[in-house]
């Protein structure tokens, strides 16, 4: 899955000129966290989140320094230092640089040209879609060697009691770097009998592990 796939296209935005009032009220009504700030020529100058205004207005009183506070531009808190995307980037590598750089919102350019955004909550989103965990179902863990062929002897099984997959994740085994754990999302809300004949082909199953199953 690319970026352009899930990002905000109709994106709102303000100018550095613009008061830290106006992006207040934009905020509020938008229900949005993330404001891009663009120049004359529709280019990503800064960006501008609801933590860069708390810091700077950070009493909210009627004095007349709160009122000089909330006209100063936005050009006076915003962050120009702005990590930016692509549209035909992967969602996965999107994820790695919200993951390094801690941030809440990547702005997508295209020819220097802002034409989305992504933010953490999309990225959650994407994140529940792909894993089918907003889908009747359950959880199933197994653990195998790290070799070529061996999702394909565990699909097998499923194939086999006809349960269709909503996804599968693989993650190294933190114990012994030799094994894998296969992390499936399968469509049956009674899995047992699928899990006794994984344990007949000799599989690992490592969830469900409840008490009186061996694993």
């Amino acid at each position: 899955m690319i970026v352009e796939q899930i990002m905000t296209k109709d994106v709102i935005t303000l100018t550095p000129d613009d008061s830290i009032r106006t992006a207040i009220h934009l905020m509020r009504e938008k229900n949005i966290r993330h404001l891009p700030l663009l120049n004359t020529e529709k280019e990503i100058v800064g960006l501008v989140t609801d933590r860069d205004i708390k810091s700077a207005t950070p009493v909210f009183s009627e004095s007349e320094k709160m009122h000089e506070q909330l006209e100063m531009p936005l050009s006076t808190i915003m962050t120009t230092n702005i990590i930016s995307g692509h549209p035909l980037d992967f969602v996965e590598e999107v994820a790695v640089i919200f993951y390094h750089h801690k941030i809440g919102c990547l702005p997508i350019l295209n020819s220097g040209k802002l034409v989305g955004i992504i933010t953490g909550t999309d990225l959650l989103h994407t994140l529940v879609e792909l894993t089918g965990a907003n889908k009747p179902g359950s959880h199933i863990e197994v653990k195998v060697e790290n070799r070529p062929g061996v999702l394909h002897e565990v699909t097998r099984i499923f194939q086999e009691f006809q349960v269709n997959v909503h996804s599968v994740l693989v993650s190294p085994d933190q114990e012994d770097e030799r094994y894998k754990i296969l992390v499936f999302r399968v469509a049956t809300i009674n899995p047992l009998l699928l899990i006794e004949k994984l344990k007949k082909e000799g599989l690992q199953v490592m969830w469900p592990n409840m008490p009186g199953m061996e694993t």
